[in-house]
């Protein structure tokens, strides 16, 4: 029997255990104060994963933090979804990997999927077709990332913004949130404005090569880079309209909403959102100031420290919505019962 409905079942997260405060990185680069960079990001402390911890271990951490909190047996599980842009290896899949470290049954289907700032969103959208086609019921949707070990040493903008962490979601034929429609969005005419230029297929071997780019920052073939003002322009030409697009397809007045749990990008981004789609602070997440920008898993990390302190309960209307590397955007309703 087709399911009709797809509901999020349960949510959870982890951490890295070493933190980097404003403090730290200030005692790095003297020139900022630690005033200025709470100010500027958003961002007082940042997890870093360990020098032999991976996006997997995170992931299977998470995945083992839910099945204990909700007392969810990995038997249960028939499909792995990770989302990760970081693997353990080129090949096989980290989800195969986790599918035997968690003791989930041979008989579940697992695959890695490369997505950033949008993962989440897309990760829901790919667990709620496996489920409505009858694929799957019992969707372990994991989102891990390690981008820390992607920045250069004296890359202190980056450095300030990003953190490591992975979040677990098992979405089901029931739960405490029903999944609405999405809407996605993709723009690959700007992947260069977001990218780790060598160390895989298409330019395999690291160059050492540095450069500055239009507005004077340090561009590294080797590591991450981020083309801050290209990013913030696409983010404020993409995200309002698809604010309206989630509503016109769930055919909801704005009014309707309850709450927002955005990607968690940098904190002046977010209000920038917020203050264009005349969007009322209190119905606004904004809050990076304990875990920073964890990339695919700062909308699952946002949904449950909302759930946790009770921002957002059964009865609300939330609106999620992720944006970033890519370029990618998605977004969609969660109905909370």
């Amino acid at each position: 029997m087709m399911m009709e409905n797809v509901y999020i079942k349960a949510l959870s997260y982890y951490l890295p255990e070493t933190v980097i405060s404003n403090e730290d990185l200030v005692k790095e680069f003297p020139e900022w104060s630690v005033d200025k960079v709470a100010s500027k990001v958003g961002v007082h402390y940042r997890h870093v994963s360990g020098s032999d911890e991976t996006a997997g271990d995170m992931a299977e951490k998470a995945a083992l933090k839910l099945f204990d909190e909700y007392k969810i047996s990995p038997k249960e599980v028939d499909f792995v979804l990770l989302c990760t842009q970081s693997p353990d290896y080129f090949l096989p899949s980290t989800a195969c990997i986790l599918q035997h470290k968690l003791g989930i049954p041979t008989s579940s289907g697992a695959l890695d999927y490369n997505l950033g700032c949008s993962g989440c969103i897309y990760g829901l959208a790919l667990a709620k077709g496996l489920v409505l086609s009858g694929v799957a019921k019992n969707v372990l949707l994991l989102t891990a990332e390690t981008y820390t070990k992607y920045l250069h040493p004296s890359d202190k903008s980056n450095r300030s913004i990003f953190g490591d962490g992975a979040a677990a979601c098992l979405v089901s034929t029931d739960g405490f949130a029903k999944i609405g429609h999405f809407v996605l969005g993709t723009d690959g005419s700007g992947a260069e404005n977001l990218i780790v230029k060598t160390g895989y297929a298409r330019h395999r071997e690291k160059t050492g090569l540095s450069k500055e780019d239009e507005e004077g920052r340090m561009q590294h073939d080797d590591y991450l880079y981020m083309n801050g003002s290209a990013i913030f322009n696409f983010t404020l030409d993409t995200i309002p309209q698809l604010i309206n697009q989630v509503l016109e397809k769930e055919h909801l007045s704005i009014e309707q909403v309850d709450y927002y749990v955005f990607h968690q990008a940098n904190k002046f981004m977010l209000n920038t959102i917020r203050k264009i789609g005349v969007l009322p602070k209190e119905k606004f997440y904004v809050n990076l100031e304990e875990t920073g920008n964890t990339v695919s898993s700062t909308v699952l990390i946002g949904l449950k420290d909302c759930m946790m302190n009770e921002s957002i309960y059964s009865g609300m209307n939330v609106m999620i919505a992720g944006f970033g590397v890519g370029l990618s955007w998605g977004g969609c309703m969660l109905y909370l019962f």
